[in-house]
């Protein structure tokens, strides 16, 4: 296999970048290969991660800054761009909150200072309520670890370098039609629940959309706290036909009460707070009123939903599976997927969203636990699994048009 390298990077980069975005620095070559060398340092034993925003000081707003916002705050002299001085920002610049500038518009590139953006930005990817800081359309280079590199325009993923291989495509799984579609019934029966036993009821379609919205947000929270974990896990999702049928030999099963409802329970006091709060203020149910409302009562049920993908994910940690219903509803974990089943030789890699690209690979290449996903959907087409691995990536897994296909769910960590 040829390895790729920062030069690769940069030509993938400027061949993505979009025609309505800031230019790209004339150094960008330049730019990915300081980031790429720095990634190899250490500053005191620190691993040097960080983000970069290629764009001088007076492309960013200087009236605001985090939570909402960011806060540029300027050097009174500028620093030399190279690997040693990323190395010996990047404590400062922490990369969950913080961004170091760059400036592009000299003859060098040269950083001009650290952009403040609080955590905010990461919900995108790691579930959450609030609303993140706009980002400008600009590049934004973020060192991961190692030889892994994740270039943005804005908040937008343009191009990724990882372990010398380049991926110049990014799939969010969450914003597929099949995953809409495979939950559908769900939302159905959920919107049903709402209408039952709410005193001031939402439009079907505002419910649906919101029992959507907070399911992924959930599911974004388990995933990324699995990945942090750097253990690796399986979540299955699927009808308890999968039990009964013995597709799934569950170590650990819990009790049918409501304390393993608890999703659903959160969900319709959030669709019912945001009805009253709609009627009281006059104002548009909608996930925006969700996002924005600052209210303690809406806070703690949002912590309720952050504990429970806390809860969720560290079931994971145990060998075996997390086995979920489509309603989120915790059946239990440890569970062992039957040996009996028949044996999948060749599955589907999606090569865009909805899997009308694809390419066929043969399964020896990976391990047990994705082994045991793809004999898993095979036998319940019904069923979705989420396979996170000990390196972070996440590999969605369904049968989708009559061959089982999994999707590597973004670049990034």
């Amino acid at each position: 296999m040829r390895r790729s390298y920062p030069a690769d990077l940069s030509t993938a980069v400027r061949d993505a970048w979009p025609a309505d975005a800031r230019p790209l620095p004339a150094g960008l070559e330049t730019l990915l290969d300081v980031a790429y060398h720095a990634s190899f340092l250490r500053e005191e034993e620190r691993p040097v991660t960080c983000r970069i925003i290629a764009a001088p000081p007076s492309a960013l707003p200087h009236d605001a800054g985090p939570p909402a916002a960011l806060l540029p705050l300027s050097f009174t002299a500028p620093r030399a761009f190279d690997e040693h001085e990323l190395r010996r920002l990047s404590p400062a610049a922490s990369t969950t909150r913080a961004l170091i500038g760059v400036d592009d518009d000299l003859d060098a590139l040269s950083i001009w200072g650290i952009v403040q953006s609080g955590p905010r930005w990461l919900q995108a990817s790691a579930g959450g309520r609030a609303k993140e800081p706009p980002m400008p359309r600009c590049l934004v280079v973020r060192v991961v670890r190692p030889g892994h590199l994740v270039v943005s325009c804005g908040s937008e993923l343009v191009a990724e370098l990882r372990g010398g291989k380049l991926s110049d495509f990014n799939l969010d799984v969450f914003h597929t039609e099949w995953l809409s579609e495979a939950f559908q019934d769900a939302r159905t029966a959920a919107v049903a629940d709402h209408l039952a036993r709410a005193k001031i009821p939402l439009d079907e379609r505002v419910a649906a959309d919101l029992t959507r919205h907070i399911g992924q947000q959930m599911i974004k929270r388990v995933v990324t706290t699995m990945r942090s974990a750097h253990h690796g896990g399986t979540l299955v999702v699927g009808p308890p036909t999968c039990l009964a049928e013995s597709i799934l030999r569950l170590k650990y099963d819990f009790r049918d009460a409501e304390p393993r409802r608890r999703f659903r329970t959160i969900v319709l006091s959030i669709l019912e707070w945001i009805a009253e709060r709609a009627r009281t203020e006059g104002g548009e149910a909608s996930i925006d009123l969700y996002r924005h409302a600052a209210d303690p009562a809406l806070a703690e049920l949002d912590e309720g939903l952050f504990e429970l993908s806390n809860l969720i994910a560290a079931l994971a940690s145990v060998d075996g599976a997390v086995v979920l219903t489509k309603r989120f509803e915790i059946l239990g974990f440890g569970a062992e997927i039957a040996g009996s089943l028949p044996v999948v030789s060749e599955v589907r890699r999606a090569m865009d969203l909805e899997g009308d690209a694809f390419v066929t690979e043969v399964v020896d290449a990976v391990g047990t636990r994705h082994r045991s996903a793809y004999r898993l959907c095979a036998a319940v087409p019904d069923a979705v699994a989420i396979v996170v691995s000990q390196d972070g990536s996440v590999r969605f897994v369904k049968h989708h048009r009559g061959v089982v296909t999994y999707w590597d769910h973004g670049p990034g960590d």
